[in-house]
């Protein structure tokens, strides 16, 4: 910060500093670019069939927690508008240890993220170019597990293949058509490997290329899903709306991953605080308005798609096309199957564009290799962040599994948002004589009484399931799923204590216990991943990261 007000950029050197030319627009551009991706596109048809209607409100529950989130990020943003997202604002608040973690967290979460949307962009692509007649070998369309699943699972059917599904009887031909002797085989997602390539060629030669391509796909994209919610709104039938939740709240909440997965876009605006024109005023309402948007899209969509067709039809890969095939509108299928190539290379421009500016944050401080901060002289981006990047991504999603992936990039994001929520608790307060009264404030609300109230509310209401947490019946593989919850509930007593004791702001303790309790709902297994993870990067930490420290180094001199 001080480098900063000096009239240096966090790389040292003024010269070396990246390229400020984004504004406002462009920022909510980006974060409308992030969230309207896959999400609409994909995974909402999942969420839908095992929440029915109620999905909408899933989306809104959703919503509400990343607003708190935004909100928080926005205050980071507005007192540290330096590049590394929730990494440097971990740093200035936690220290560098907890930094390290969130960096860590931050780079599993970009990279298995952005290797999810690549193997969703190859099959919206496979698919757009069937529509034309245009047929690529199933052996490089997809991952070796999948093909091999498949092929185990047609030959356990035996000759009833009438319960087998297109997709599996689709991933098994791959096996059976791909070359390779005995059990090895060669099975690659080729398409996954060239959009990696191809987008991370444009992040390289620069942010205003980025801007430019991100705009033009967020202006195509948008207009598609608002012509799909006018269109889908004259063939919507009330009568599946009823029930609303007919899985109720639990099955609603069993969409949270991919309903989540769909909004982590907003963290990867936050990367950019370098080259915001005036980071400060920006940041925050590009985070805001691109939340706003994006939440109303989403409701709508969702309404919209339960409306046209009955949510138990809803658990395929491409939603939006196949309501619209359902009453009739081929045509109308094959505009969305453009859009949705399009939507999702938009996502992973990016987040391409937000890992390496972590990478570099990381690396300014000591904590990894002095090559991934050095900025391109001419293109003026972190060009050796950026190849390693698009290496990471391009080569796991020729393998991937998609499946395995939401679950783990929903977790590792919703640990940065507790984090930044928890570090605003932090943050010391301004005087009057350091204020910048431009500035983006989070609103003081005392939360000394209202947070104590409503978890006493809450586990009222919630008392038999809470109950049942102590219940064990002997089924391991049952009961470990609610070991997440004791955590919730641990943190939910402690921040009820520290609010009516410390007072403290209302906003980033409701961010923090909702981001938490989102988190409990994903599982032990991806939970015990999570983990597995942050372990091996406390490795990696204390073997190199705290011994070349900038901060370690200036304690020897």
């Amino acid at each position: 910060m001080a480098d900063r007000h000096a009239g240096f950029s966090d790389s040292e050197v003024a010269e070396q500093g990246l390229r400020r030319i984004l504004t406002v627009k462009d920022l909510t551009f980006m974060g409308i670019a992030a969230v309207v991706g896959a999400g609409i596109f994909s995974t909402i048809g999942n969420a839908s069939f095992h929440g029915g209607p109620g999905v909408s409100l899933l989306f809104v529950i959703t919503a509400i927690t990343c607003g708190f989130s935004a909100l928080c990020y926005a205050e980071f943003a507005s007192r540290i508008p330096v590049a590394g997202s929730a990494y440097t604002y971990a740093y200035a608040s936690f220290g560098e240890l907890i930094a390290w973690i969130i960096g860590w967290d931050l780079l599993m979460e970009y990279a298995i993220g952005n290797i999810a949307v690549a193997i969703s962009w190859s099959e919206y692509f496979t698919n757009l170019l069937a529509g034309f007649n245009i047929h690529i070998p199933a052996y490089l369309t997809m991952d070796y597990l999948s093909a091999a699943n498949a092929h185990a699972e047609v030959l356990a059917a035996g000759g009833n293949l009438s319960a087998i599904s297109d997709k599996v009887k689709f991933a098994a031909r791959a096996w059976d058509t791909a070359p390779g002797p005995g059990s090895f085989k060669l099975i690659a997602d080729l398409p996954a490997l060239g959009i990696v390539f191809l987008i991370t060629y444009l992040v390289y030669i620069g942010i205003r290329e980025t801007k430019k391509a991100t705009n033009a796909m967020v202006i195509l994209k948008v207009g598609v899903v608002v012509g799909v919610i006018m269109l889908g709104l004259f063939y919507v039938t009330p009568a599946n709306w009823d029930p609303f939740m007919p899985n109720g709240f639990e099955g609603m909440m069993k969409g949270v991953s991919g309903v989540f997965f769909a909004y982590i876009g907003f963290d990867a605006i936050s990367t950019t605080a370098e080259e915001c024109k005036d980071p400060q005023r920006d940041l925050p309402k590009g985070m805001i308005y691109s939340l706003v948007i994006c939440t109303v899209l989403y409701i709508l969509v969702a309404l919209v798609l339960t409306g046209m067709v009955n949510y138990q039809y809803l658990q395929v890969e491409d939603p939006l096309a196949f309501v619209f095939k359902s009453v009739g509108l081929d045509n109308v299928s094959y505009v969305i199957s453009v859009s949705a190539v399009i939507a999702t290379a938009s996502v992973l421009l990016i987040f391409q564009m937000g890992q390496p500016r972590i990478w570099m944050a990381m690396s300014r401080d000591g904590l990894l290799p002095e090559k991934f901060s050095s900025i391109h002289p001419k293109y003026k981006t972190p060009w050796f962040a950026t190849i390693v990047t698009g290496c990471l991504v391009a080569i796991p999603a020729l393998f991937m599994n998609l499946t395995e992936v939401t679950d783990l990039t929903s977790i590792g994001t919703l640990f940065a948002f507790v984090l930044v929520c928890g570090g605003v608790l932090l943050l010391p307060r301004e005087s009057p004589a350091d204020a910048n009264h431009k500035r983006f404030r989070i609103p003081y609300i005392s939360s000394r009484y209202i947070v104590p109230a409503l978890m006493i509310f809450l586990f009222i209401v919630f008392r038999t399931q809470i109950q049942s947490l102590f219940q064990y019946d002997g089924d391991w593989h049952v009961y470990k799923d609610k070991l997440p919850y004791f955590l919730f509930l641990i943190a939910a007593v402690v921040m009820s204590v520290l609010s009516f004791v410390k007072k403290l702001s209302l906003i980033p303790v409701l961010g923090l216990l909702s981001c938490l309790y989102l988190m409990t709902e994903l599982g032990y297994t991806n939970w015990l991943r999570f983990l597995i993870w942050l372990g091996l990067g406390l490795i990696i930490y204390f073997t190199y990261g705290y011994r070349k420290s900038k901060l370690n180094v200036k304690q020897e001199l």
